[in-house]
């Protein structure tokens, strides 16, 4: 039994030319792709969370923190993808590179990132779309909302969290208890009917919601800075302390807090590496793939700690535990017509980062597949839509009902660790592969070997200790599971081993 074995990279790269995908992407579509994944719950949510429970006004510094550990994964991913350009990222990487065990920890580990983030995502795109619905005058029934149990209280015409209303008396209000979140539900399985059309049709929505969504954002810059430049007493008031001191708990602010909230919003950065999984779909992704990463990367960070500091510089960091921060924050300008279109613009960008996880998610199932490590199904190519479709409906029906029944948190924490995880496993595999096989065509190289790979492993298990005890026992029950699926069936059918 030899749980070591690798996939040789002569049959990664005649898998690559094998056409059975559609190369239809080119390096705008898969910078539109990288920001679709990245611009989404992370800034629109987990913001405002983070903010008001961890890091206080220095959430930006938590943003700074962790885009220096997403720099160094990132420039691994980039040399990876452009030479092996697959379908599967990090799970083929891992394969090539570490040993089949390996890759099947890694591609099972990979169902946490992408599948609990669709669902995560979901569960904000929900939050948003009720709060929208209300301000338009459309009350959907609040049982239908939220996850089950979750009480409600109708907060200022709004249907809203009861844990998130810490210190106002909500005696008198209407309350009620959240059975089953159907809005989630329902759009993840639109987002799955939009996959099933094809790859050309996917992206092409992608890139037109991306737009939009990138809009909402720059409008809420443009507007929040003029607030704050005829504000300045407020806004020094607002991000004074800029640290708060903490409070006698570890990530319950102070340094420990930042640690804490670039642990949480980590999830914003979450996408970057989800361009990896269409490299088998880019027209010529030596080139490609790495200004799709990196370049994605790049603009999201820049516009994170810019939206980070704006909003803490016009709402108290304690007023934003709330599931639509930034549109509260555009409340706060006055503007009447700005918390409408921010929500709009949220629903949209929302849209776009389920449709990159799910895609993410159908592609690393496709590549398990086709390696004999999961049923044949999973990898079934529609004959006329050249996509997988029967891994996208699988995988959309499942992620609906995490979304629907899971809490927020509760999934964001999972796709965190999830995440890092898999960023520690790449920067390993571009290490080894580098000294194991040095003569390959690296069309892309990461600078500073093995500065960079050494970074991008010690600064993801640094945020991994950030996350809490019940996180981690989560993801060792989860990879306990997996081992047991691999044993009972990936291994007996496994290509590599039965060639």
């Amino acid at each position: 039994m030899n749980l070591l074995r690798t996939k040789p990279l002569e049959t990664v790269f005649a898998e690559a030319e094998s056409g059975t995908l559609r190369r239809a992407l080119g390096p705008w579509n898969l910078i539109s792709l990288g920001i679709g994944a990245i611009i989404g719950v992370g800034i629109f949510v987990l913001t405002g969370t983070a903010a008001a429970a961890n890091a206080g006004p220095a959430i930006v510094l938590s943003f700074v923190l962790s885009a220096f550990g997403c720099v160094f994964a990132g420039l691994c991913y980039a040399e990876f993808a452009s030479m092996i350009p697959v379908a599967g990222s990090a799970y083929t990487y891992g394969y090539a590179t570490l040993g089949e065990i390996f890759a099947w920890i890694i591609g099972w580990d990979l169902v946490l990132e992408y599948a609990f983030g669709a669902a995560t995502v979901a569960s904000g795109w929900s939050a948003n779309f009720s709060g929208l619905m209300a301000t338009l005058g459309i009350e959907i029934p609040p049982q239908l909302i939220d996850t089950p149990g979750t009480e409600l209280v109708k907060y200022q015409g709004r249907w809203t969290p009861l844990a998130t209303l810490a210190g106002i008396d909500t005696t008198g209000m209407p309350h009620a208890t959240a059975a089953f979140n159907l809005v989630a539900f329902v759009a993840i399985l639109v987002v799955t009917a939009v996959l099933v059309l094809g790859i050309e049709e996917s992206a092409t929505l992608n890139t037109v919601l991306v737009a939009v969504k990138v809009a909402t954002v720059l409008v809420f810059i443009g507007v929040a800075a003029i607030f704050v430049s005829a504000h300045p007493d407020l806004a020094r008031q607002n991000l004074h302390p800029f640290i708060p001191p903490n409070e006698g708990v570890f990530g319950k602010f102070g340094w420990s807090g930042i640690a804490r909230g670039a642990s949480v919003i980590f999830f914003a950065y979450i996408g970057f590496d989800a361009v990896s999984t269409a490299a088998q779909e880019a027209k010529d992704p030596q080139r490609d793939m790495p200004i799709g990463i990196l370049g994605s990367l790049a603009i999201c960070t820049v516009l994170y700690i810019v939206v980070a500091g704006l909003l803490t510089a016009i709402v108290p960091y304690r007023r934003l535990m709330v599931a639509a921060p930034v549109a509260l924050g555009m409340d706060a300008t006055g503007v009447s017509w700005g918390g409408t279109l921010v929500r709009f613009g949220t629903i949209l960008g929302l849209s776009t980062t389920m449709l990159v996880m799910l895609l993410g998610q159908s592609r690393v199932f496709y590549a398990m597949s086709r390696d004999g490590l999961l049923p044949a199904s999973a990898g079934a190519i529609h004959p006329t839509r050249k996509t997988p479709w029967i891994s996208t409906i699988i995988v959309g029906i499942v992620v609906a009902f995490f979304g629907a029944t899971i809490p927020i948190g509760t999934l964001g924490d999972l796709v965190n660790i999830g995440t890092l995880l898999a960023f520690v496993i790449v920067s390993a595999g571009v290490w080894m592969l580098r000294s194991r096989r040095p003569d390959l065509p690296r069309p892309f190289r990461a600078p500073w070997m093995p500065f960079t790979p050494i970074m991008g492993i010690l600064v993801s298990a640094g945020l991994m200790a950030s996350l809490p005890f019940a996180t981690w026992m989560r993801l060792i029950v989860w990879l306990v599971v997996g081992l047991v699926v691999y044993f009972t069936y990936g291994q007996s059918h496994s290509k590599i081993a039965n060639r």
